[in-house]
């Protein structure tokens, strides 16, 4: 397999070279970027397997980045934010970013979390061709193979991994999964430590899809219910 390619964006530069030496020592091939312009500029020449992207930048910020990189090429995005603010991290999800870490972080985390990611892409380009076509429940209906979604005949537009993890609950209705079970397999963690990615990411299904749609049970996990 050839070397995978990170795109690190980080204004901060001895930031940016802590990360960079950290994934390289992990085997990757690593490009730098210290503001908003260059990296757009970077990712579309390089087409990198993944983006490690802050969210304050010069030029303009990590959001606009991730927006203008979807919608160029889809591309995994694990976005820095200095601030454990869930607001902030609900806007990076929405437009397009697959994971969070929370300065300060270790490097040990940072790595972990980009092979998770890319064993996350392997994963789903190994079994595209072995998935039914389209899952029906009640008024959703999930489209495999165009990755597209309506409810109710209204389409919406999901990030990769929101799409993924509705499919995760879509294919079992009513079953209950742990956050942890979700963790370990839409997002390839073999941890519990980012239950809170999992929370930010059903709120955000709940807001595009409608809050009946996904069941809350406490101290458990989430279940989808079958919509009318």
């Amino acid at each position: 397999m050839s070397q995978r390619r990170v795109l690190v964006v980080e204004d901060e530069r001895t930031i940016a070279e802590s990360v960079a030496a950290r994934l390289r020592a992990e085997g990757f091939a690593v490009d730098l970027a210290h503001d908003g312009p260059t990296a757009v500029a970077r990712a579309q020449a390089l087409h990198p397997d993944l983006v490690v992207l802050d969210v304050m930048l010069p030029g303009f910020d990590g959001l606009e980045v991730c927006r203008r990189l979807q919608a160029d090429r889809p591309v995994p995005v694990l976005m820095l934010t200095a601030r454990d603010d869930e607001t902030d991290l609900l806007v990076g999800l929405a437009v397009g970013a697959d994971d969070y870490l929370t300065k300060p972080f270790s490097m040990r985390e940072l790595a972990a979390r980009v092979h998770a990611l890319l064993r996350r892409m392997d994963k789903l380009a190994g079994t595209a061709n072995h998935q039914p076509a389209a899952i029906t429940v009640g008024d959703l209906e999930i489209n495999r193979a165009e990755r597209r979604v309506r409810r109710a005949g209204v389409e919406a537009h999901l990030t990769p991994i929101e799409f993924d993890l509705l499919v995760h609950l879509a294919s079992r209705p009513r079953t209950v999964l742990p956050r942890e079970r979700l963790l370990a397999e839409v997002w390839g963690w073999s941890d519990a430590s980012g239950t809170r990615t999992v929370d930010s990411h059903i709120k955000a299904l709940r807001r595009k899809l409608g809050p009946d749609l996904i069941r809350t049970v406490h101290g458990v996990g989430y279940a989808l219910e079958v919509p009318a």
